[in-house]
């Protein structure tokens, strides 16, 4: 996984602590996402009229958009327990044994990066899916045998940030799979001005519009920038978040106008400097100190997204837009004004 960033999507020590006091409890809270959520409030209410467990889902989509908020809100619709786990802490059959057969009739079990799972789990994992019964081995060795445990139905909820590392197997077996994307200005404007309500402190609408065209698209990090920034509010005692501390805070994080951090634009500034020709992968993350997973996981998608940076078979190259972002303006050579003269 990417090296974590203060600008990434990624969870932050402070983010784990601080974000399930801001977190939305109920889909009527929840801002964005708008077709994902309306596909899962019909899948919970067939669900709920026909007195069954929900479908197993996938989540999945870049870090920071709201699939663990999802999971828990799923939970409170069906008006059941969730119990949260990930992939990387599953590394033992036997994990996932004890967490299955404690389960309750309709709970919710939550698996963050999923893809993550330990091969001989996954494998356990395909028939508590499909039959709700699991086999474990007793007494290893020549008198080994089988007992198969019944599991009461449950619906698991896995969250993916890299959904093709998935299994065919795995992914074939949710009945319900949605895709989050990053979120517009608008939405992130709202959930600035609703985090900020939930943290009480006051935010204008103006500085919240600035939160939220510099957050790379992402709830976390607009979140990540309202608690930093208000720490200064809070350090100057000021009663209200206007726009000019909102671009102070910002600039304190090391984020201009255009909302690139410090590495987007030594970036480009990398880029820029091979005179319009492409770079390589390995030749960038030389020149900016940085590891080649980071570049191309964290930082890469935002500057493809903006229209700044281009990935083609050479390389990374900028394009006009980026050109301007590192003060470079390619002048147009005008057309002749006479037609050319056939050669022939």
């Amino acid at each position: 996984m990417a090296e974590e960033s203060i600008y990434s999507g990624y969870p932050q020590p402070d983010d784990r602590n601080a974000e399930p006091s801001i977190r939305p409890v109920s889909f009527q809270d929840f801002v964005g996402q708008q077709a994902v959520v309306n596909n899962l409030k019909i899948w919970i209410r067939g669900a709920l009229n026909r007195e069954e467990s929900l479908d197993h889902v996938l989540l999945s989509g870049p870090p920071g958009l709201g699939k663990t908020t999802l999971a828990y809100i799923i939970a409170n619709e069906l008006d059941c327990e969730i119990k949260t786990t990930s992939g990387p802490v599953l590394a033992k059959p036997k994990d996932l044994v004890g967490i299955l057969t404690n389960m309750q009739e309709g709970d919710v079990l939550f698996i963050d990066e999923i893809h993550r799972l330990d091969a001989r789990v996954e494998e356990y994992l395909y028939t508590a899916m499909e039959d709700y019964e699991i086999s474990i081995v007793i007494d290893p060795g020549p008198h080994s045998r089988s007992v198969t445990l019944p599991l009461k139905r449950f619906t698991l909820v896995g969250a993916t940030t890299r959904e093709g590392l998935l299994t065919a197997p795995l992914r074939s077996r949710f009945q319900i799979s949605e895709r989050l994307d990053y979120y517009p200005p608008e939405e992130l404007q709202q959930i600035v001005l609703n985090s900020a309500a939930k943290m009480r402190v006051k935010v204008g609408t103006k500085a919240a519009r600035i939160l939220a065209e510099c957050a790379r698209g992402t709830p976390r990090v607009a979140n990540r920038y309202l608690r930093r920034i208000r720490d200064v509010a809070h350090s100057r005692n000021e009663a209200v978040i206007e726009k000019d501390m909102a671009r102070e805070g910002l600039k304190m994080l090391g984020v201009d106008d255009n909302g690139l951090c410090e590495m987007d634009r030594r970036i480009l500034k990398a880029v820029a400097e091979k005179s319009g020709n492409a770079i390589g992968l390995k030749t960038l993350a030389v020149i900016v100190g940085e590891q080649e997973e980071t570049i191309e996981e964290v930082y890469e998608p935002y500057l493809i997204r903006r229209g700044l940076l281009e990935k083609t078979p050479r390389g990374r190259t900028l394009t006009p837009r980026g050109l301007e972002c590192v003060g470079i303006v390619r002048k147009k050579i005008p057309p002749e004004d006479e037609p050319q003269q056939p050669l022939f």
